[in-house]
């Protein structure tokens, strides 16, 4: 089975003492964002994993079922399949060393024009790998899967969250996307 790395909007971060049950469900194959205190919970949480599935609509499923068990009133929002990567993250994936991705960056050697950063946390970077593998002529079939599988899904979850009573199971929304992917894809 494939591993796909996606990432999880939640309504809320988790609480230290919310981490067990995650941990045991999951494996410690997902990492969240925390807080210790009441006053910081009504910002949005963050979740982000690789994790294996048939498809990457039944591992997201798979992974929003078990984040929204792990802590009472928590929610998945959105769905992100585009990982942002750091330059070692870039380096792995494209079998590069990071000083031959940071020279590319810096168009110090070969090519110019590395897709811009994404965002700067803690004076580290970050790329969108969509944007990087394009720019390194890297097809990576996930990609080409994500997208309509994370627009289906991120609907899914908005229309959970306004009409609970209409919007359909889980495994319906695997199921059609499994059928409907091989061809929009």
């Amino acid at each position: 089975m494939p591993s796909y790395d996606f990432a999880l909007i939640l309504s809320r971060p988790l609480y230290e003492d919310e981490l067990d049950p995650l941990f045991d469900r999951t494996h410690g194959a997902v990492t969240v964002s925390i807080i210790s205190e009441p006053q910081h919970a009504d910002r949005p949480g963050n979740a982000s994993c690789a994790w294996q599935g048939a498809t990457l609509a039944a591992a997201i499923m798979e992974v929003v079922e078990h984040v929204e068990a792990s802590a009472e009133g928590l929610h998945v929002l959105q769905v992100e399949a585009d990982p942002l990567l750091t330059i070692r993250d870039i380096a792995d994936r494209v079998g590069k060393s990071a000083d031959s991705v940071r020279h590319a960056i810096t168009g110090a050697r070969g090519a110019t024009g590395f897709p811009a950063s994404e965002m700067s946390t803690a004076g580290h970077r970050l790329w969108r790998w969509s944007k990087v593998a394009a720019w390194y002529g890297v097809d990576d079939p996930q990609l080409v899967e994500a997208k309509p599988t994370v627009q289906a899904i991120n609907g899914w979850l908005a229309l959970r969250d306004v009409v609970p009573d209409v919007a359909p199971a889980p495994e319906d929304v695997t199921s059609a996307l499994s059928l409907v992917i091989p061809h929009v894809a």
